[in-house]
């Protein structure tokens, strides 16, 4: 049987920021088809995050992908 493409483990790192104003750093990990070329941009539910109209805690942000951090060995 031939090989299908491999997909690619990405990691899309949260845009929304914390109460003291600083990046959350929630992050998703998903996977990416072989021919996709751009960086993904998604919006999605950071528990985190703090909106900036309510003030509640809980929002969605904007995603960016971002590299993996190096495997352990």
């Amino acid at each position: 049987m031939a090989k299908k493409g491999v997909a690619q483990k990405v990691r899309l790192v949260s845009t929304g920021k914390n109460v003291k104003g600083n990046l959350t750093g929630f992050t998703y990990y998903v996977k990416k088809g072989k021919n996709a070329t751009e960086k993904m941009k998604f919006r999605k539910y950071d528990p985190r995050a703090v909106n900036e109209e309510t003030g509640k805690v809980g929002c969605h942000v904007m995603f960016e992908e971002k590299k993996l951090p190096p495997a352990k060995k």
